[in-house]
């Protein structure tokens, strides 16, 4: 990646190791817990902290803070960037801890090419260090300089979005334990929009009132609905990715995962449904193929037949061209605010979304 975005990026990762640090300071202990005149020993608050610092120190392409970063800085320039920072957390560790609840009700091997959070630390250890991990990053609150009135939005952004985060959880594990359930396209689309594309949003959303203080110095008021364009902006973007991720799922394989191994988990994948809905009468046989990779693994055979399946159908192919529009609907979208952007901010937005469609 460019150097500008790493010199960006290094703030971030700075700022979500303070969050989770190796060793476990006092004046951490005091600043998360609040807990004066009570002893709480570093060495069982380091049980809470390891799983989640484990899974962050293992990568990802931090591309949620980075468009909040990015967004807030081509509405007001360094300052607004600067105003911005603290709030990365609310959404990279949101991530984090999604990704360690997945795996466990997927029942994953894998995640970012090591074994599953849960698999090394225990699934009650996974499943307390993930609730934390949603909780944890609101103690940046504490720390800025925003006015009352944006410290209460910002808390009630953070809250509908886990709200909604959760809802789509929910809708798509309803869907991969039953394997004979068959999602309309646009309930698929719900399903994405709230369990991937919600973070996306939030990081837009956060980003414009992280920068309403600065600007309201300036005698500069955004316009009303900019939160919600950029919203709509970074939802299609957040979808687009999920689509094409799914996609290389099923091609190549994600880097840090397994080919095919979405079908282990029963997964209902965009091409997976548009296959289903082109062919209704393969559904047997698509949830036998479900069922044997569950109970085989990774290396059932019918994984590889499945995927030639949905290859020769046209679907995979179909999927990844409503990865790719989304995204290319989201630059259309983000390009539209260019008139109050930081050409030079705009132009690296632009550049993060060819990065996240690669």
């Amino acid at each position: 990646m460019h150097d500008q975005y790493k010199q960006r990026l290094e703030k971030i990762e700075e700022l979500l190791d303070s969050f989770l640090p190796e060793t476990i300071p006092a004046s951490w202990l005091d600043k998360i817990f609040n807990l004066p005149g009570q002893t709480v020993s570093p060495a069982l608050a380091k049980s809470l902290v390891l799983p989640g610092r484990d899974l962050l120190d293992r990568g990802g392409k931090r591309w949620r803070p980075l468009l909040m970063y990015l967004i807030a800085e081509a509405l007001a320039g360094e300052e607004g960037a600067a105003a911005a920072l603290p709030l990365t957390p609310l959404v990279e560790l949101a991530h984090n801890a999604s990704l360690i609840h997945d795996d466990i009700e997927d029942n994953s091997d894998e995640r970012r090419g090591k074994p599953a959070v849960h698999l090394i630390y225990g699934n009650d250890a996974a499943i307390n260090s993930g609730a934390f991990l949603y909780f944890l990053p609101l103690a940046c609150l504490s720390g800025t300089g925003f006015k009352t009135e944006t410290k209460n939005r910002i808390m009630e952004t953070w809250g509908l979005y886990m709200r909604r985060l959760h809802l789509g959880q929910a809708m798509d594990i309803n869907w991969h334990n039953d394997h004979n359930s068959l999602p309309e396209i646009r309930e698929y689309e719900t399903m994405c929009g709230l369990k991937t594309g919600c973070l996306a949003r939030m990081a837009a959303v956060l980003a414009v009132l992280s920068v309403e203080d600065c600007l309201e110095a300036r005698g500069i008021r955004l316009p009303d609905d900019l939160p919600i364009k950029l919203g709509d902006a970074a939802e299609k973007l957040g979808v687009g990715f999920q689509i094409l991720d799914d996609v290389k799922n099923l091609k190549t394989g994600v880097p840090g995962k397994k080919r095919g191994d979405d079908i282990v988990e029963g997964k209902k994948s965009l091409p997976v449904l548009l296959y289903l809905h082109k062919y209704p009468l393969k559904k047997e046989f698509a949830a036998s193929c479900f069922n044997a990779a569950r109970s085989k693994g990774i290396n059932a055979p019918e994984i590889p037949g499945f995927i030639n399946e949905l290859e020769n159908a046209g679907v995979i192919l179909e999927a990844q061209k409503k990865g790719t529009e989304l995204i290319n609907e989201s630059r259309v979208l983000l390009s539209g605010a260019g008139e109050i952007m930081d050409a030079e901010a705009e132009a690296l937005l632009g550049g993060l979304i060819d990065f996240i469609s690669s």
